[in-house]
């Protein structure tokens, strides 16, 4: 099984050389120029390696010359420089090209092949120390009367991997609780931006026709997905890709569909399933920070 790195000079070397390679060295010509952008990218993901918050990899830098020497500083950025960079580096754009900077690596180094031959889509939930809770009326169950239910919504992300290096291919971050089916659309097609798929499996939680007339004609990808169990019933599905999956499923290919189980518990006992940020739009964010670090922990240079 793939191992992540856990040493924190090799996890600040392969991540201030991935982002060397994707980014300029300063945003802008009369930028201050005391700290370059890979510089800051490294420490984001020191950041999430730790476990700790904007102060904590602060204190941790300026107490580790070792770390300093490998990202090149000489001195520590203060803690309101690193949370101001986060917002600039865990953009749409941004993370896409940091991801694919990972997954470029790793092809040239052999590690992954140029098309991925099997791709995994799931989605896992998030603990926040800070989660929003509303109440919906609903009806009763076996009665006419309706009561007031009570939901907590949490953070959550949808996550396409590619089965044989376990490296991320795209994430889409959102709340929930919501049906994973949601971010199926969109977690396909930036997986499709970043390598050719061949394949993709997913569990019956994104059973819809329209989900393998999306991968198989818009994308041209083989989708394997199981129909949905429900009433005993000797009557096919009337989609074509659903009559096809209870027709000719494929078990042994769909039987790969633990790795992506395997790459969420990877994500949460490595990095944690805890949130730090507070707000959505700052929790979306970290999210995506932490699936980048998550690949770097895995490419070794």
């Amino acid at each position: 099984m793939t191992r992540t790195s856990k040493s924190p000079k090799a996890v600040a070397l392969v991540a201030y050389a991935t982002a060397k390679r994707t980014l300029p060295l300063f945003s802008h010509l009369k930028s201050p120029k005391k700290f370059t952008q890979p510089q800051l990218v490294a420490c984001l993901v020191l950041k999430e390696f730790f476990r700790t918050d904007y102060r904590g990899i602060m204190e941790i830098l300026q107490d580790s010359y070792d770390l300093r020497k490998v990202l090149e500083l000489e001195e520590v950025p203060h803690y309101t420089t690193l949370q101001k960079a986060a917002r600039r580096f865990t953009t749409k754009k941004a993370i896409e090209n940091l991801l694919h900077t990972t997954l470029a690596t790793a092809t040239d180094a052999r590690m992954m092949k140029p098309t991925i031959a099997l791709s995994a889509i799931d989605s896992t939930g998030l603990e926040s120390h800070y989660t929003s809770s509303y109440f919906v009326r609903r009806r009763a169950r076996g009665t006419k009367e309706y009561e007031n239910t009570h939901y907590t919504r949490f953070p959550k992300v949808g996550i396409a991997m590619d089965c044989a290096t376990f490296l991320i291919l795209a994430g889409i971050p959102s709340w929930g609780p919501s049906p994973d089916i949601l971010h199926w659309r969109q977690a396909l097609a930036q997986a499709v931006k970043q390598k050719p798929i061949r394949r993709v499996v997913a569990d019956a939680g994104y059973d819809a026709e329209h989900a393998h007339v999306f991968a198989r004609e818009a994308l041209g990808i083989h989708s394997i997905i199981p129909n949905r169990i429900g009433r005993p019933t000797a009557t096919l599905p009337t989609g074509k890709y659903r009559r096809q999956m209870a027709l000719r499923f494929d078990t042994q290919r769909y039987g790969q569909r633990w790795m992506i189980e395997t790459l969420n518990a990877m994500l949460k006992k490595r990095l944690g399933s805890f949130l730090r940020a507070r707000t959505y739009h700052s929790q979306m964010r970290e999210i995506m920070l932490r699936l980048f670090t998550f690949n770097v922990l895995l490419l070794r240079y």
